[in-house]
Formats: C-alpha cells, sequence, structure tokens
C-alpha cells in the first residue's frame, strides 16, 4: 500500500489587507513625521542648520522647504486617515503599527541621508563643520530606527493559519 506524500509546508499567508493598512499607515506616518516634525522644525527652522535645497538663493531654499513641508504634513496626514481607516475596520495592533512608524521615520532619514545629502548633494546636515561625525550619527540613527521598526513589525506578525488537516480519500 502506497502512503500519500506528506502535506507541504504551508507557504506563509499574504498579510491581510487590515494588516497592509496597518504597515502602509504606521510607514507613511513616520515618513511625515521625519521629514515634516524630525527634519523640518528641528533642522531647517529651529537650528537653521539647513535647507531641503542649499544650492541657490535663499529664497529659492525657503520656497523649496514651503513643498518639502506641504508634502510632508500631506503624507503624515495620508498615514493618519488609513490609521482611522483601519482602526474602523477591525482592532489594531498598536505595537505593529509603532514598528511600522519606526520603520518610517527610519526609511526616510536613511534616504535623506543617502540620496540628499551624499548622492545628490542638495544640502548636508550643517555647514563649515567636519561633516563625519554628522553623516555617521544621522546614518547611523536612522539604520538604527529602520532596523528597530523592522524587528518590532516582525515580531509582532500575526499568527498564521496553521495547514489544514489532510483529507483521507473516501472509499
Amino acid at each position: 500500500m502506497a502512503t500519500a506524500p506528506p502535506p507541504a509546508a504551508a507557504a506563509p499567508a499574504p498579510a491581510a489587507p487590515h494588516d497592509r493598512r496597518v504597515l502602509v499607515s504606521g510607514f507613511l506616518f513616520g515618513c511625515g513625521v521625519a521629514a515634516s516634525v524630525i527634519d523640518l522644525f528641528v533642522f531647517h527652522l529651529g537650528l537653521q542648520w539647513h535647507h531641503f535645497y542649499d544650492l541657490s538663493t535663499t529664497q529659492v531654499a525657503l520656497t523649496a522647504d514651503a513643498f518639502f513641508h506641504a508634502v510632508g504634513w500631506a503624507v503624515t496626514v495620508w498615514g493618519l486617515f488609513l490609521l482611522a481607516d483601519a482602526r474602523r475596520r477591525a482592532p489594531l495592533n498598536w505595537a505593529r503599527w509603532v514598528g511600522a512608524v519606526l520603520a518610517g521615520v527610519g526609511a526616510f532619514q536613511l534616504l535623506d541621508g543617502v540620496l540628499n545629502h551624499k548622492v545628490l548633494g542638495i544640502h548636508q546636515i550643517r555647514y563649515g563643520v567636519d561633516l563625519l561625525p554628522y553623516d555617521v550619527a544621522w546614518i547611523g540613527a536612522a539604520v538604527l530606527l529602520l532596523l528597530a521598526g523592522v524587528l518590532v513589525v516582525a515580531r509582532t506578525r500575526p499568527a498564521a493559519a496553521g495547514p489544514a488537516a489532510p483529507t483521507r480519500p473516501a472509499g
């Protein structure tokens, strides 16, 4: 009598639409907070270390900051609308959402630090100083935030339903 082969290992189920909405809302909110609160309020307005675009006049730099600010807040609000929708649909895993927020902050800061500061050179963190400690702190903090967020998201992954019990052929 031949035995049936063991059932194949179940592939992880794709994230449910609700879980995706929670993750996307957190990621967008994190990106928006990094852009509009951390970068713009702290570095552009508070410390006045740089503008979004520093390769022209002050007027151009301030105009670029205004557009950057508008986009940053739009992304923040978009994330909040998705969060409200996710909360309306089902209970929310807040730890998972916070993990996505951390990942969003880290991803934005990493993109800004590598692309805007180093590759495109449209601005630096600060001028008139040795940039190495600032770059190490900026990019290092971004990587740590991104990794912390990814770790929290991974550890709070919803348990996948186990594979269905094998059925015996009739007869």
